[in-house]
């Protein structure tokens, strides 16, 4: 099941943003981008179409979409919620294609826009 929110905002502007998206298109074919989130979630529904958008533009395509769900208790759950201990979404993970090594990790409220957070550790 694909997240609603991780369609790409058509109003993003993928100039403004050109070392972001030259970090991803570098390593669009080397990354699997594992997202958390949930329609239903306000910050995911306000961050994730801009990353989408980022993505796109940078021809990254080996995204996984991950639906999390909202307990009463105010818990989350969904595939790989515990494998991964994700507490709070949207939650990003970057991971090597290849040897499945975490490269970078976002969650939630970073101070930056997901893409340039998630670029400037991957430039690291």
């Amino acid at each position: 099941m694909e997240l609603e929110t991780m369609r790409p905002n058509p109003a993003w502007d993928a100039d403004a943003y050109a070392e972001t998206v030259a970090t991803f298109e570098s390593l669009a074919d080397d990354i699997v981008v594992k997202v958390w989130g949930g329609d239903w979630c306000k910050d995911c529904r306000s961050q994730l179409p801009d990353f989408g958008a980022a993505l796109e533009a940078a021809g990254v395509d080996d995204i996984e979409h991950y639906p999390v769900e909202k307990a009463d208790d105010g818990s989350k759950h969904g595939p790989k919620v515990d494998e991964y201990d994700i507490e709070y979404i949207p939650t990003v993970v970057v991971e090597d294609a290849d040897s499945g090594t975490e490269l970078a990790r976002f969650i939630e409220e970073e101070p930056e826009p997901i893409a340039v957070y998630l670029a400037e550790q991957l430039s690291e």
